[in-house]
């Protein structure tokens, strides 16, 4: 197997041969065809999640095919087109396990993170946190799906079900989201880094109702919103946008420190929360429903072995929609 991997914090990914690994008794070993460039994988190159161990394969947002299954493997087969997400694995023991809190694990693993993940030709993955995926749609368009749309899909039950809903931060999940959210027939308002036109533009072409900078007042009070730029100074905005009993919900798995903010744009009953990882039955869910919707997922197809070029034009906002690596 061939793979993109990362040595050290804040160094480049490297391209390497490594042999070909045999999964476990629940285990399977999947031929990889896409894997989607998540704003996390950032986060685990710059080292700004905790317990990182290097050396790691970085990508959690999977689309592939099964080519070797683990001798206690029922529910797939050889062949089968599957779905590896962000949660890799996790105890089955906790209070959170057992209470169907499993995205909260005191001892989980995520793929990509504290396993190796898929900017690889293959991936081993425990096969009991794997997705069968529908059909109706290319590799490359489900990829981004595995992160952005199901946490995306989590964020936006979070927020509950108001008309008027924000979203802060308009790239792979904002752009997702925001047309699940128009199928469900709301409205949607779209706020971009200030003075992002083309950002807004995008925002624009997939259905919102408007978009503006996100230090801009909104031309409604919203019912709730949804936060997915890991930039701390949008709470307070974001609070100051909601109506009264309002939910700001804050979708990244990392953000920079929240300013300090007067407790009256809180007040009247206005929440805020954050949302953590997945659970299995998030995309149970999320993948049922999936086919009734009319989603398209905008991408930008990269090389596997321009991953780093990938990550870096993510990181500057060079394309509008999700970034996604396909083998050589």
């Amino acid at each position: 197997m061939q793979a993109m991997v990362l040595n050290s914090q804040a160094s480049e990914l490297i391209w390497t041969e490594l042999p070909d690994r045999l999964p476990d008794a629940h285990e399977i070993r999947i031929s990889i065809s896409a894997c989607g460039v998540c704003r996390t994988d950032l986060h685990v190159l710059d080292g700004e999640l905790p317990d990182i161990k290097y050396p790691i394969i970085p990508g959690h947002e999977i689309v592939g095919h099964i080519d070797m299954l683990g001798a206690a493997v029922k529910d797939f087969h050889a062949g089968q087109r599957v779905g590896v997400p962000w949660l890799g694995h996790t105890c089955g023991v906790c209070m959170f396990c057992k209470s169907q809190q499993e995205n909260l694990c005191d001892h989980p693993s995520f793929t990509g993170y504290t396993r190796d993940g898929g900017f690889a030709t293959s991936v081993i993955a425990d096969a009991r946190f794997v997705f069968a995926l529908p059909e109706g749609r290319s590799d490359v368009a489900t990829a981004p799906l595995l992160c952005a749309g199901l946490i995306g899909w989590r964020s936006l039950e979070m927020v509950g079900d108001g008309q008027r809903l924000g979203i802060y931060g308009f790239g792979a999940a904002g752009h997702i989201v925001a047309q699940i959210a128009k199928f469900q027939k709301r409205s949607v308002f779209a706020f971009t880094r200030p003075g992002d036109s083309a950002g807004q533009d995008f925002a624009k072409s997939v259905g919102v109702d408007w978009a503006g900078d996100s230090d801009q007042t909104p031309p409604e009070m919203l019912d709730g919103a949804i936060i997915y730029a890991p930039v701390g100074d949008l709470v307070p905005l974001a609070l100051r946008a909601v109506r009264k009993g309002g939910r700001v919900v804050c979708a990244g798995i990392h953000m920079s420190d929240i300013p300090r903010f007067p407790y009256r744009i809180l007040w009247e009953e206005r929440s805020l929360r954050s949302v953590a990882n997945l659970t299995r039955a998030d995309g149970l869910k999320f993948f049922s429903v999936l086919p009734a919707m009319d989603i398209t997922t905008h991408t930008r197809t990269y090389a596997l072995r321009d991953a780093n070029q990938a990550l870096a034009d993510l990181r500057n906002g060079e394309f509008s929609g999700a970034a996604v690596l396909v083998p050589d």
